[in-house]
């Protein structure tokens, strides 16, 4: 008995000593790089190339990672209305370089936008939300503003539901998952409502976030104001950088 007890001890210290664990800074890392190749098969790659579509359904896990550190970062942040500020800029800077790489009208903001623009529409919903003394009606009215305004961004309102979706369910990943999912089926039903030409199968990379999220260990990782800073600059220097070779 006492070898099986020690041995049922040693198989559970080995699992705990090799479970995967990812910290924010790693998670954030995978989230862009995931996010630079998708783009990088957007701009470069036609659709009836080997693996463009592969490539692109891996790149779905970028989006739900943001949206979990934007929600993350709304209760973690000393300073809300600098975090809402920030958001703000990036959106600002990052429209012109989108538009660009992509081949959109810059002048039409309400054709198409940058995502930050709906990361910013999340924050401000997931902040009205949790604004306690707020009237509901007035909740739900600003929150429905938000998604009208995130509807010309990349990842339009999906994102905004599955930033408060991970925000109301702080902590709760049970929960964050089911929201998660719920919201994943509505990006999926949008095939028929607006019959865009992306393949079912490529919208479905957004359930290859679910490990990941899993896998977060709840620490934020090495503190670094150019790690900080890096990610928001990543995303509209990588799609100027991208705009430029397609011109070369």
């Amino acid at each position: 008995m006492n070898a099986m007890y020690e041995m049922a001890e040693f198989t559970k210290m080995e699992t705990v000593q090799y479970r995967v664990s990812l910290n924010a800074n790693s998670l954030k890392l995978i989230a862009v790089c995931a996010m630079a190749l998708d783009h990088w098969a957007t701009v470069f790659l036609p659709a009836n190339s080997t693996g463009f579509w592969y490539i692109r359904m891996a790149g779905r896990i970028a989006s739900p990672i943001m949206c979990f550190f934007i929600a993350e970062g709304y209760h973690y942040t000393s300073d809300l209305k600098r975090y809402i500020r920030r958001l703000l800029l990036f959106a600002v800077i990052s429209h012109i370089p989108y538009n660009l790489c992509f081949g959109h009208n810059i002048f039409a903001v309400w054709e198409s936008t940058d995502v930050m623009v709906s990361l910013l529409m999340g924050l401000i919903a997931l902040s009205a939300y949790q604004k306690e003394g707020l009237p509901k009606g007035l909740k739900c009215l600003i929150i429905t503003v938000c998604c009208l305004l995130a509807y010309s961004a990349d990842w339009n309102y999906i994102a905004v539901f599955w930033i408060l979706g991970f925000g109301i369910f702080h902590k709760n990943i049970r929960m964050q998952i089911l929201s998660f999912t719920v919201v994943a089926c509505g990006y999926l039903l949008q095939l028929a409502v607006y019959q865009v030409d992306t393949p079912l199968s490529c919208r479905l990379g957004v359930f290859l976030a679910i490990p990941f999220f899993l896998m977060y260990n709840g620490e934020m990782g090495r503190k670094s104001k150019i790690i900080k800073w890096g990610y928001y600059w990543f995303y509209p220097l990588h799609l100027v950088l991208l705009f430029l070779m397609r011109q070369i």
